[in-house]
């Protein structure tokens, strides 16, 4: 089923209030369409119900829904129009936000803890009140599905929002724990009970469309694929990752959670949206540089492309909006023949801390995700559910911590071959005692100092530094790094290295902590000059740092941290697949394509700046060139050139390395390596 996943796709926001008339009495089915194939898009994701809970089509089942101003059978007229044209149509419905159904049906809303309403609350404007998946509001939504099936002239998939997990307090979920023997003031245990009923509504929805269709793609969307959507996999199609550089996604949130996506075996949609802001951003329109960015990132990492739009309420599609994307998809129709069938070629594994915290974008993975980019490195997102057997280091990144199962893997991992790199508490029994694994070489030796209030100060930022220490690298992880200590802002775990262990860094203390009893200058207190205890060491195929190296690269970005990460790399990965000269915010993405014996390689320069408070924007492209490459060879080199255009560039081989310079990066380049 994910083969019906197309690259060019748009996802046509509907969410249209019943005060505002004329809905649809502009829409033209033969224009509509022809302006989706004159910008190139070739599918289109339209709304059966948006989020105020009106429904958009000629209803059997509800027609109290039918919005009241609706002019015409608008979602059975663009499907209509747009497969006349073969372009796909995906139809939205909306599942835990619904205007309509929490003033028809407050019952059915989710309760908080506190027994408060969950999500808006009632003078607030919007939509945003929670509806309960454990009431009879899911009878509604199966009679839902079956309507769309019996009304609609043919259903190509589902597109099911907001499918969140729960914290439910409300009488059918409280009376459901209890008649279980679940505590419902317990907030973990309600909260795992949540998560439970999510999953449940997936697998028996999931069930019912498949009784209508076996072939129509399903997706439940939280505005993030991770760990989490994992556990109930089987109940989805395929990924949407919705991630806006804006809204609280951020330009970091597409590749980690990307990375991680396209380790799961499902194929996937990366979704953006044309807007400046975010969704409902009427009249807005995104720099067309960042668009690019946007889409051609989501080719270089194995998705496909989404876009999100929202339709006029009089069915109008905005003519400066598809001005907008028809040059874009244009260049991604060039580029699909070198995108599909594609896997990526990488060396690295990085655990993400999302499976034990449930954040979507914790400090330690966006510090790992932004370091390997700017080095230059290929590696995919894991978890404890990932095969890791093919990657030649994995990192643990700051927390990290081995129960028994995990430390078990981990164990089978190196011993199979595998090296690894962790730090700060990463190794670390759960309950942080001692490190899980003896052959590491290092031990836990104390908690480190305290704070006025009693708590741990290690792995914490203070504003001024108060309890700082330093490090001094020796050869050969001081590769780059001036013969000097260097400030570690967030204090390290106190520890000692073993016998068999290579020390390959110190801690070098300040003076004192600086409190209100002894303090210096504005900020920490400088270097006392003494060597101290280990602040990295090697024992076999592990290297191990002390400090919280990739939570601060992603608080402040000191450089140094991002190099000793480097030189640990180069230690352990001396033939990674792909260096480059590039610039540090050149991303580079590396993929297989065996059907054509070729391998792809994606290089973008695009460069993000925060001109606003806000967010990120993108607005100029910057080229680079004579950009040189060297690939570990992956065997027999029959060509290379840029392509689409099929520009030859010269190549070298040399001590097992493939080389080759790219005269020019504007913006996006693919290189097509003819294997043969």
């Amino acid at each position: 089923m994910s083969d019906f996943l197309r690259y060019r796709q748009i996802h046509l926001d509907f969410h249209t209030s019943e005060q505002i008339t004329n809905i649809g009495g502009e829409f033209d089915a033969g224009a509509w369409a022809q302006q989706l194939i004159d910008a190139h898009v070739d599918s289109i994701t339209c709304f059966a119900r948006g989020h105020h809970g009106m429904i958009f089509y000629d209803t059997h089942a509800h027609p109290e829904r039918r919005h009241p101003h609706l002019q015409c059978n608008l979602l059975k007229e663009q499907i209509e129009a747009a497969h006349a044209r073969e372009i796909r149509v995906p139809i939205y419905t909306t599942i835990q936000w619904d205007y309509y159904t929490t003033q028809k049906q407050p019952q059915w809303l989710q309760v908080a803890a506190d027994g408060s309403i969950q999500g808006q609350k009632p003078y607030e404007a919007g939509f945003y009140a929670k509806l309960c998946l454990n009431t009879p509001y899911v009878d509604f939504l199966r009679a839902h599905v079956d309507d769309m099936f019996a009304c609609l002239p043919a259903v190509d998939g589902l597109f099911f929002d907001i499918v969140q997990d729960q914290d439910c307090s409300c009488p059918a979920c409280r009376h459901e724990m209890l008649a279980r023997g679940i505590d419902p003031a317990s907030d973990a245990d309600r909260q795992a009970f949540g998560q439970g009923v999510t999953d449940r509504f997936k697998r028996a929805m999931s069930a019912h469309v498949r009784s209508h269709s076996q072939d129509c793609t399903i997706f439940y969307n939280s505005g993030h694929v991770g760990p989490r959507q994992r556990a109930a996999g089987e109940t989805y199609s395929h990924w949407e990752l919705e991630s806006l550089p804006s809204g609280g996604w951020g330009y970091m949130h597409f590749p980690l959670s990307q990375r991680y996506a396209r380790t799961t075996g499902h194929d996937s949609l990366g979704m953006t949206g044309k807007f400046h802001t975010a969704w409902g951003d009427f009249q807005s329109y995104k720099n067309e540089a960042a668009l690019q960015f946007e889409c051609f990132q989501m080719l270089a990492l194995n998705a496909k492309c989404s876009i999100g739009d929202q339709l006029h309420p009089t069915g109008r599609l905005d003519r400066a909006t598809y001005d907008l994307v028809g040059p874009v998809y244009r260049e991604v129709a060039r580029r699909e023949p070198w995108c599909r069938g594609v896997s990526p070629l990488t060396d690295i594994g990085v655990f993400t801390l999302e499976e034990f915290t449930g954040e979507r974008l914790t400090a330690e993975t966006v510090g790992a995700v932004r370091m390997l980019q700017e080095g230059g490195h290929q590696f995919d997102v894991v978890d404890s559910e990932t095969g890791w057997d093919g990657y030649r280091v994995l990192i643990l990144p700051d927390a990290v911590t081995l129960d028994e199962k995990l430390a078990r893997k981990v164990s089978e991992y190196i011993a199979g071959g595998g090296k690894l790199i962790a730090s700060f508490e990463s190794g670390l029994t759960p309950d942080l005692v001692d490190f899980a694994l003896p052959g590491w070489g290092v031990r836990k030796i104390g908690e480190g100092p305290v704070d006025a209030n009693g708590g741990p100060v290690r792995g914490r930022h203070f504003h001024s530094g108060d309890y700082v220490d330093y490090l001094r690298a020796e050869k050969p992880l001081a590769g780059g790094l001036r013969p000097t200590e260097y400030v570690m802002y967030m204090r390290g775990l106190e520890i000692s290295a073993g016998e068999d262990a290579e020390v390959l860094a110190r801690v070098v203390p300040a003076y004192f902590d600086r409190t209100w009893q002894h303090f210096c200058s504005h900020r920490q207190t400088p270097s006392s000059g003494e060597l101290g205890a280990p602040a990295a060491a090697r024992t076999g195929d592990v290297i191990y740092f002390a400090h919280p190296i990739f939570r601060q690269y992603h608080r402040n970005a000191p450089h140094w941290c991002k190099q000793l990460l480097l030189n640990a790399l180069d230690m352990l990965l001396p033939d990674p697949i792909l260096r480059h000269g590039g610039p540090t915010g050149m991303l580079t993405a590396l993929n297989e394509q065996n059907d054509q014996a070729r391998l792809v390689l994606h290089l973008l320069h695009y460069v993000p700046e925060r001109r606003g408070q806000d967010f990120d924007v993108i607005e100029d492209v910057l080229p680079l060139y004579d950009v040189d490459v060297s690939l570990k060879l992956p065997g027999q080199v029959a060509g290379v050139r840029c392509v689409p255009d099929g520009e030859a560039l010269a190549f070298s081989e040399a001590q097992g390395r493939l080389n080759f310079t790219v005269p020019k990066v504007e913006g996006r380049q693919i290189v097509e390596i003819a294997l043969g």
